[in-house]
């Protein structure tokens, strides 16, 4: 049975298939599409009960996902990458958690959290400088999650390294306007953020260590929503992974609606041509694998979690290796499609050229690279351990 929220996202999919244009053309989520994402509970799909979420099933987070990405590709990877930081959220502090939430429990919260930054220890917490790509939504959001390598007293990176993530309040960063001029996903409005010099307090950091084991963080938070048991290189490539099949499978139905009635120069209809057809059916059942793929792995995990059984490298690497699969065998389809569906395709007012071009871009995401995990996953699979980093992502 679909979750709530789900339903609600199919109840306004015409209007976020409206929004997608003036979304690409903004650079960032328009305000009509944040309003609808607001009203159908997207973002709070993953938020705990207690702060005015569902805490829900990561399943039916990526359906939701899925379903949003279906209309506006940019719309769902918004969802896909923000949905996930209220999840992480309920693993920190309940200081940090009532800053964020007692007021509104629709607050949006952005990151990026690759460690592009150095947290130097101060008494009572860290001081944070550094330059992040890539932060999707930020324009929207009122708190963000960062990557930081804790630094010594020259501010350069500890031996042996240490990864934190850090939470700041939208008056201690910097968004940098002119930093997202991309051909694919344009309106994600993924820009550079910059902190200078900002005090971090220690209840505002977590040992992003602690968050990728799964159930460490939780324990000590105090949750016992199967949800938050999970581990975090599962639940972030999740959201991402969805977005990119939502594209596709937004691609297929554009597709569809466009070769309905489509006749080629040389007077074929592509109803009657077996070749298209074909490659059409390739192509939706390979998108429509790549869904239960991914759903299967993530469910798989969360009944183990929900079981009390313990989630093991391997049950985290087989996840993230069929993860990455499955994104690359969705926008291949896309591919397959987009290369039969003529010239006129290519042009702005078609949006299947939309489309092809938010799913290339959404495969360029760091936990789409197959080379090292696929490498680990292998091994793994093998019985050999993987050591140092190919133990990363994972």
């Amino acid at each position: 049975m679909s979750h709530e929220v789900v339903g609600r996202v199919e109840e306004v999919a015409a209007q976020l298939a409206a929004t997608a244009e003036d979304t690409e053309r903004l650079g960032k989520l328009s305000d009509e599409s944040v309003k609808l994402i607001r009203q159908a509970g997207v973002m709070r799909l993953l938020q705990p009960t207690d702060f005015g979420g569902y805490a829900a099933h990561p399943r039916d987070f990526a359906e939701a996902v899925m379903a949003v990405a279906q209309r506006c590709g940019s719309t769902g990877w918004v969802c896909g990458v923000g949905g996930v930081h209220p999840w992480e959220m309920a693993l920190m502090d309940r200081r940090l958690q009532n800053e964020v939430w007692s007021e509104n429990p629709d607050t949006w919260i952005a990151s990026p959290y690759a460690a592009q930054g150095i947290a130097t220890p101060t008494e009572g917490g860290y001081i944070l400088k550094g330059r992040w790509n890539f932060s999707s939504g930020t324009d929207h959001c009122d708190w963000i999650f960062l990557g930081a390598l804790v630094g010594d007293a020259d501010g350069k990176p500890t031996n042996p390294r240490k990864a934190l993530h850090v939470v700041l309040p939208r008056k201690d960063y910097t968004i940098v306007d002119d930093s997202w001029d991309v051909i694919g996903l344009s309106g994600t409005g993924s820009k550079d953020v910059i902190v200078d010099g900002a005090f971090i307090p220690a209840y505002r950091t977590i040992d992003s260590e602690e968050v990728a084991a799964g159930g460490i963080a939780a324990e000590r938070a105090g949750r016992t929503d199967t949800v938050y048991r999970l581990p975090f290189w599962a639940m972030f490539p999740l959201g991402i992974t969805a977005a990119v099949i939502g594209i596709s499978e937004g691609a297929l139905a554009a597709h569809l609606d466009y070769q309905r009635d489509r006749v080629t120069a040389m007077g074929t209809k592509i109803k009657d041509d077996p070749y298209v057809l074909s490659a059409i059916s390739e192509a939706a059942t390979e998108i429509a694998a790549s869904r239960t793929q991914l759903l299967d792995g993530v469910s798989r995990l969360y009944d183990l979690a929900d079981a009390g059984k313990p989630i093991t490298f391997e049950d985290r690497s087989i996840v993230r290796r069929n993860q990455i699969r499955c994104a690359w065998r969705a926008v291949s389809a896309v591919d397959e499609i987009f290369a039969r569906s003529g010239g006129n395709a290519v042009r702005r007012q078609n949006v299947m050229q939309r489309f092809w071009r938010d799913a290339h871009v959404g495969l360029q995401h760091a936990i789409h690279t197959p080379g090292s995990l696929y490498h680990s996953a292998a091994l793994t699979s093998m019985g050999i351990e993987p050591e140092g980093p190919l133990r990363a992502m994972i």
